[in-house]
């Protein structure tokens, strides 16, 4: 089995980097950081009281935290992370909901955590040559805005591949930050035109680094070590007396999330890791394929990152209720009838925090609380990856397709049909059997089409406690090397 995530130091190049890092005055966060901001040093601190979330300066790599004030210029840090607790009067259902909040990281969503943790392990050890190398960035969109803006941060190359149809707030704002956009065909389910359009460039290109989010392991791992512990403070807050954790449903975009659900099962054994896919393309569920509307998931395989042989369950959503779900939450008509319905200001203040992804994760926890015939007494976990504001064009096309405004009618028809409607139906609790078949399917992408080894696909289920074990503990190995990194900086 070969090194899961690879810091092997090339010494020769980390000199160059160490220099070339110290011109631009950069100090790159550490995970355990993120996880806790009052290790941030006060001279940090003090930039970032100055500084704008979204502004391209190296201050913010110590804004990627889900612990960030909810404000767009010069926030700190709040003791817990944003989140939102979905009402019953939303919901339908008895069960504590809780959705982390990705708006508030810089560039509107979490991704720009998962690719940190993808670049900076071989910037740190040495691997990648800040003032040769490109980094390639392929994604259905939030994680090449992510990859674009840290390898901005910290003064690397970047060209960013993302499919053509996605929201052109996206398109818009990666023109001002990446070197290069490249838009292939299709939408968030041609996840393999992006993957050909890396291999181009691989055969055209001497000087690019592909960090793919649905094979590199640094995305699981950052997710696990950051997003499960803030999850773990959200529930350590919440939980009470007579609380109990049911589990995590989080949709499967690169598989990276979910990691967060691993380490909440090493929290609360007995907690569940539901998997959600989009009902029109549903490959986990029943190894199929389509079109979907769900933006910010992949498809048609199964990422080389998602831990199959420790998910519970799959969930297929249908991506107009997603979108119904949308729409409700972030029209002004909806939000009015949610008011009527006896939900609160303080939530219906945080509602523009759903996108349509997060609205799918959602959906993917109601489906799991009313399999499970779940209480108020058991909650459970999912995040809202970025908000409505990767998504206004969305709702103007909506608006256009149907021809109306958005009115209270429109709502209750999208809440009792598309929330308070859905049944448990494309789902399945997984044996030992169904997990296999769905790990099996990545032999097809990541063997045969990716050149993945063969050798690494069965430790992952064969030697399963040594593979991802040995990916969990690898948090303080990196920590570490990032520690030494920031001191040959400092002292070059």
């Amino acid at each position: 089995m070969k090194s899961l995530i690879d810091l092997t130091i090339n010494e020769e190049q980390l000199k160059k980097t160490v220099q070339s890092v110290k011109e631009k005055d950069i100090v790159i966060p550490t995970l355990a950081q993120m996880k806790d901001p009052n290790k941030i040093p006060e001279s940090v601190k003090e930039k970032l009281k100055k500084t704008g979330l979204w502004d391209v300066n190296p201050i913010n790599l110590f804004r990627i935290s889900w612990k960030n004030q909810p404000v767009k210029e010069g926030g700190l840090y709040n003791q817990l992370p944003n989140y939102i607790e979905i009402p019953p009067a939303i919901s339908g259902v008895k069960a504590r909901i809780f959705a982390m909040s990705g708006k508030y990281f810089p560039t509107g969503a979490h991704k720009v955590g998962a690719s940190f943790a993808c670049l900076v392990p071989r910037l740190v050890s040495g691997q990648f040559d800040p003032k040769y190398h490109e980094a390639v960035w392929p994604s259905t969109g939030n994680y090449c805005r992510g990859g674009a803006y840290n390898s901005a941060l910290l003064g690397c190359k970047s060209i960013a591949i993302l499919p053509e149809n996605m929201s052109k707030e996206r398109f818009e704002w990666l023109k001002t930050v990446a070197g290069e956009v490249i838009a292939t065909p299709g939408s968030e389910s041609n996840v393999k035109e992006i993957y050909d359009k890396t291999w181009e460039l691989r055969r055209t290109r001497d000087n690019v680094v592909i960090f793919n989010q649905f094979g590199e392991l640094g995305n699981h791992l950052w997710h696990y070590e950051v997003t499960g512990n803030a999850m773990h403070e959200i529930i350590k807050a919440e939980i009470g007396p007579k609380g109990k954790v049911a589990g995590v449903c989080l949709t499967s975009g690169s598989a990276g999330t979910l990691g967060s659900g691993d380490y909440l099962k090493d929290q609360y054994p007995q907690a569940k890791i539901a998997v959600g896919e989009a009902l029109q393309c549903p490959t986990l569920l029943n190894n199929g394929f389509g079109e979907h509307r769900i933006e910010g998931i992949g498809d048609k395989h199964i990422p080389w990152v998602h831990n199959v042989k420790n998910t519970d369950m799959v969930i297929a959503i249908d991506d107009n209720d997603s979108l119904g779900l949308f729409r409700l939450v972030n029209e002004q008509a909806g939000q009015d009838y949610l008011r009527e319905q006896g939900v609160s200001e303080e939530v219906i203040a945080k509602l523009s925090w759903i996108g349509i992804s997060g609205a799918a994760n959602i959906l993917s926890c109601i489906k799991f609380a009313k399999y499970y015939e779940l209480t108020e007494n058991d909650i459970v976990m999912t995040v809202l990856t970025d908000s409505a504001e990767m998504y206004q064009s969305r709702l103007r096309e909506m608006e256009e397709e149907r021809g109306n405004k958005y009115s209270s009618l429109n709502a209750a028809v999208d809440h009792n049909k598309n929330v308070l409607g859905i049944r448990t139906d494309s789902m399945e609790e997984l044996t030992y059997l169904t997990r296999k078949r769905i790990h099996n399917l990545k032999y097809y992408t990541w063997i045969e089409q990716q050149e993945y080894d063969v050798n690494d696909l069965n430790a992952q289920w064969y030697d399963y406690d040594e593979y991802w074990g040995k990916l969990h503990q690898m948090g303080p190995e990196l920590d570490r090397l990032i520690d030494e990194f920031n001191a040959r900086v400092q002292g070059a």
